[in-house]
């Protein structure tokens, strides 16, 4: 076997040395032949060059005197010579003039660009936050959240899935501490769950939340920890029964979002940052229904800045709400409850519209919620709040607004999700284009509906 592997060793050498030996001998009478080819053009050129030089000579001599004339010509503008001097100093000027419009988009531009990477820098710092929180292997309290339900529902519970999945936290170590009955959005990431009203009065809760918008920045949203915040993470670890908990505080969030918000952020972001899902609606016990009308339609409006209260809006939303009462059962899902900075538009119960107010407490007023809309036909409210969270419940969702201005981030995430989870069906309805054509409600006819989805 050595002997034939030497044997063909042998032949595969000789055959490189012949190819090689091959090979430099083209490229030598390729060489020669580019130098024979090269040679041959060079005494074509000098061939012809000669009868050319002379016509040039010749040409030369019988055009002398047409290139004198531009010195002719100099000679003229001579004697103009203070007028060409006061022109060309009004274009040399109005050119350094035009060169400043460059420095400023560069400057612009500069600007820019700092402001990205100081934003990028901030998310990157947010981020590591995020993985220090994820790493400590300790226990978490996820909360507590008490601003608005429309973030919560679009982003604070999404994000606080993604947290879990992406950096594989087990339930067990999650407590979500949260208000108004909200258990059942949080059902897929832990079971470990407190109500915030289990250790603050309603009261209090309001006032903290008035304190906080009426305060310096004027906002309900939690950008930073607070000491009300502090002593509820506190009387919810002692609940638990475990000390030393880290916080993933919706600050995180808020910091971390503020660039998509913003617009200064694609849905790729937004992706990055979140896991959304279909959510189930609360148990009987956990809200508590009496007999619902057959095949009803659930109703919530409530004043915001993309539904200002004005007497106009009030009489389009009373012939919004009179027109679905004419063909369905009607659940209002006014709470009456002053919470956060948004009011219910209060219409008084009549023929087939039913208010839940009666059925909802400050402790299970969003587990009602919830349930309602999760068995309705069709949900109808200001576009917001529970209209995000009702299309994840399967429910065909009308949102309607006066001033798309304040939701347009929002919408656009929205419908992107909704159509990733295959939900209920989302159509915003801009009020405002109502009065721009001079019409109301009234002046349109009923339209057909399909058939409720499951």
């Amino acid at each position: 076997m050595i002997r034939v592997l030497a044997t063909v060793d042998t032949f595969a050498r000789q055959q490189k040395r012949r190819w090689v030996a091959e090979l430099r001998r083209g490229v030598k009478l390729t060489r020669r032949a580019i130098e024979h080819g090269v040679a041959g053009v060079s005494r074509q050129v000098a061939k012809a060059w000669v009868p050319r030089r002379r016509r040039l000579d010749r040409a030369w001599a019988l055009r002398m005197p047409k290139l004198l004339r531009p010195f002719k010509i100099a000679g003229e503008r001579l004697r103009n010579l203070p007028l060409i001097v006061r022109n060309l100093s009004r274009k040399a000027l109005l050119y350094v003039w035009g060169l400043r419009r460059p420095f400023l988009h560069w400057r612009s531009r500069r600007r820019r660009m700092q402001e990205k990477w100081t934003a990028i820098r901030f998310e990157a710092r947010i981020e590591q936050e995020i993985e220090r929180l994820a790493d400590t292997g300790g226990p978490l309290v996820v909360g507590p959240w008490l601003s608005e339900v429309g973030y919560e529902t679009l982003y604070w519970v999404p994000f606080v899935r993604w947290f879990q999945s992406a950096y594989r936290i087990k339930a067990d170590r999650l407590l979500v501490l949260s208000r108004g009955g909200a258990a059942a959005w949080y059902a897929d990431i832990t079971p470990h769950q407190l109500e915030v009203f289990d250790f603050v009065a309603p009261e209090t809760f309001a006032a903290f939340n008035a304190s906080r918008s009426e305060g310096p920045g004027g906002t309900i949203k939690q950008l930073e920890p607070s000491a009300f915040e502090a002593d509820l993470v506190a009387r919810a670890q002692a609940e638990w029964g475990v000390r030393g908990a880290r916080v993933l505080h919706p600050s995180l969030m808020y910091r971390l979002f503020q660039q998509f918000w913003a617009g200064n952020r694609s849905l790729e972001f937004l992706d990055e940052h979140t896991t959304y899902a279909r959510i189930a609606p609360p148990p009987d016990a956990a809200a508590p229904l009496p007999a619902l009308p057959a095949d009803y339609v659930a109703v919530k409006f409530y004043s915001a800045q993309s539904l200002q209260d004005t007497p106009e809006t009030r009489r389009v939303l009373r012939e919004l709400l009179a027109g679905l009462a004419e063909r369905h059962p009607v659940v209002m899902l006014d709470t009456g409850l002053a919470l956060d900075d948004h009011g219910d538009y209060a219409f008084a119960p009549e023929g087939r519209i039913v208010s839940a107010r009666a059925w909802m407490t400050p402790r299970n007023n969003l587990a009602v919620q919830t349930r309602l809309i999760a068995g309705a036909r069709a949900f109808v409210g200001t576009c917001g709040s529970v209209a995000w969270l009702a299309p994840m419940l399967g429910t065909d969702t009308t949102a309607v607004m006066t001033d798309v201005r304040f939701l347009n981030v929002h919408l656009h995430a929205a419908r992107r999700v909704y159509r990733v989870l295959d939900a209920g069906r989302f159509t915003p309805f801009d009020l405002g284009a109502l009065s721009s054509l001079g019409l109301g409600l009234s002046g349109i006819g009923p339209a057909e509906t399909g058939p409720h989805r499951a």
